[in-house]
């Protein structure tokens, strides 16, 4: 295994606001590479990406055309779920083959899921904390409003929720029944807020009830809650022991969880492997929670010290690299601490001003 560094003593607060703004880097760096399977293709039209770009209009492994309008996963484009409710007037692109998911977006900017985090940090701002109702109607607003953002894609989660939402029903009774991708990684993005505040405010005995609270306004799965819960264990162990390394909760987790990292790590340094041996080689690269939640804890241990370099190893092997990136920034800011993040990524944000005030609004109000 390689020598672990020890990061200087940090206060909570820094590996807090660390946590924050890894969450919306990861994001950020991968989106124009976001749901890319063909590696080659990738380097092709990006490089090797080490900051932000703008997406391509073509996008080789788009699959928007066989998506359904009208509800959750793939299926008939006549539903006007997307193009009424949400995604206003961006319906047309989704027919149209090889347009890229985030075709139009700047470099630095955040992809959908990342600006409903932007909704939930202002929800537990003007709250003081977890808000569940609040959140709901914020949601609610903010994805029905024209021109609310520039993204043009919405995952199955958003769907099937508008889908029940104009059928009459609650908007806690919105989240649809677990499905093929209910239980994805993009569906734990929401989570590190909620996680800090209910630990700070209430203690780690807190934290579980927080999570799957705020969880199952949008995502009913069981198999997702289990890798929820171990991201709130992660998470809540770096704030509480200042000598917790991250490497080795990555690994143990990871062995718990049925993948053991341990061996592939030891695999990886003896054979001088890349990183795509492991995720599109061993994991798949795709959305799927039992894939891809281990794939952030083997990234998390293989570049434990280096933040920078954990990020791009993310964003270049391809498939969900958006919401791994977002998981595994939120990891290693909290384990490194907002020191270790290159300043140029921060600046680099589009919404850099105002999400520097949102975060440090929600360190002054619940931390």
């Amino acid at each position: 295994m390689s020598t672990f560094t020890t990061t200087p003593t940090l206060t909570v607060r820094d590996r807090l606001r660390g946590a924050l703004w890894g969450l919306f880097i990861g994001d950020a760096l991968a989106m124009p590479a976001h749901w890319y399977y063909d590696v080659a293709a990738l380097r092709r039209d990006y490089g090797l990406i080490r900051d932000y770009q703008a997406p391509r209009d073509h996008h080789p492994n788009s699959i928007m055309p066989l998506a359904s309008t009208g509800r959750a996963g793939r299926g008939s484009q006549e539903g006007e779920v997307v193009g009424g409710l949400i995604l206003k007037g961006k319906k047309g692109y989704w027919g149209r083959p090889h347009t890229h998911y985030h075709r139009g977006m700047r470099p630095g900017d955040n992809t959908l899921n990342l600006l409903c985090v932007r909704v939930l940090l202002r929800r537990m701002v003007a709250s003081g904390g977890c808000d569940p109702v609040g959140f709901l109607r914020d949601y609610i607003d903010f994805m029905t409003a024209p021109d609310s953002h520039n993204d043009t894609y919405a995952e199955s989660y958003h769907r099937d929720f508008f889908a029940n939402h104009a059928r009459g029903l609650p908007p806690e009774r919105c989240a649809g029944a677990e499905g093929h991708d209910t239980a994805s990684i993009g569906g734990l993005v929401s989570l590190p807020p909620v996680i800090f505040a209910a630990w700070a405010q209430h203690g780690r005995g807190a934290v579980n009830d927080a999570l799957l609270t705020q969880l199952r306004l949008t995502h009913r799965s069981q198999q997702l809650e289990r890798y929820a819960l171990a991201l709130g264990e992660l998470l809540v162990a770096l704030l509480e022991d200042p000598s917790a390394r991250v490497d080795n909760l990555a690994r143990g987790l990871a062995r718990r969880l049925g993948f053991d990292a341990e061996k592939v790590l030891a695999k990886v340094q003896r054979e001088g492997l890349a990183d795509l041996a492991v995720i599109g080689g061993m994991l798949s690269p795709a959305c799927y929670i039992d894939q891809s939640f281990p794939a952030v804890l083997y990234l998390a241990a293989r570049h434990a010290t280096d933040f920078e370099k954990a990020l791009v190893a993310n964003t270049i092997v391809g498939g969900d690299n958006c919401h791994r990136g977002a998981i595994l920034g939120a990891i290693l800011g909290a384990a490194l601490g907002y020191g270790a993040i290159p300043p140029r990524w921060i600046l680099g944000l589009q919404a850099h001003a105002e999400l520097e005030a949102e975060i440090e609004g929600f360190l002054d109000r619940l931390y």
